[in-house]
């Protein structure tokens, strides 16, 4: 089995002076001081991504569990992380989350992402959270559409080195 290789950010063309180079995600972004800094990997052998972590209360939604909107935060990066594996950018257009179980705090839990299916620049993955035991506590399927970033957020790069406007 080969090595996961750290799977961190976003893989957006930034010009290397742009504000924009810090990655601030909530999800991920170690640059996000009110983010949760997941840290995924991606095992290329197996064709999915990984992140072990534990939730604090500051997630809580009811007594002990974390909040459906954290889960589906953590669902939605797994399936996002998953598109590295054929190196493009793809944007989240829908997703469907299946709340299976509570999801406790303070506990180890693991999120995996995989792909699906994937048609022109449409891209179908997966993703589930698993407790210390295997269970399934949550699981989701998302499509994501393939974007040229560089385009679609030209107008927050500094303007001399955003690329022309198609029109």
């Amino acid at each position: 089995m080969s090595k996961p290789k750290p799977a961190h950010g976003h893989n957006i063309p930034v010009p290397s002076k742009s504000p924009s180079r810090k990655n601030r995600c909530f999800a991920c972004g170690k640059d996000n001081p009110h983010g949760m800094k997941l840290k995924f990997f991606i095992d290329e052998e197996a064709r999915r991504t990984v992140c072990e972590f534990k939730l604090t209360d500051r997630y809580q939604g009811p007594p002990g569990h974390a909040h459906g909107g954290i889960i589906a935060t953590i669902l939605d990066e797994a399936m996002g992380k998953v598109n590295k594996l054929r190196s493009v950018v793809a944007l989240t257009k829908d997703m469907q989350i299946e709340y299976l179980r509570p999801v406790p705090l303070k506990k180890k839990l693991t999120v995996t992402g995989r792909e699906q299916e994937v048609s022109g620049r449409k891209h179908i993955n997966v993703a589930e959270i698993t407790n210390e035991r295997g269970e399934v506590l949550a699981r989701s399927t998302g499509t994501f559409i393939a974007v040229d970033m560089t385009q679609v957020f030209a107008r927050f790069f500094n303007n001399s080195q955003a690329p022309p406007r198609r029109t």
